[in-house]
């Protein structure tokens, strides 16, 4: 699983701790976020974030 930068601030996403604040368990794919879902640390929309390969 690929991990998911902000566009907005730099957060990265990533699959192996998922964002237990916000409901996301580890192991959890960013795909598998639901799109309500906004980063934890400035709010921006799941559409704003970008795949780091």
């Amino acid at each position: 699983m690929n991990k998911w930068e902000c566009t907005a601030c730099g957060y990265v996403y990533d699959p192996a701790k998922g964002d237990p604040g916000k409901g996301v368990n580890p192991g959890t794919s960013f795909e598998q976020i639901p799109n309500t879902w906004v980063c934890p640390n400035c709010g921006a929309a799941k559409s704003g974030f970008k795949e780091l390969k």
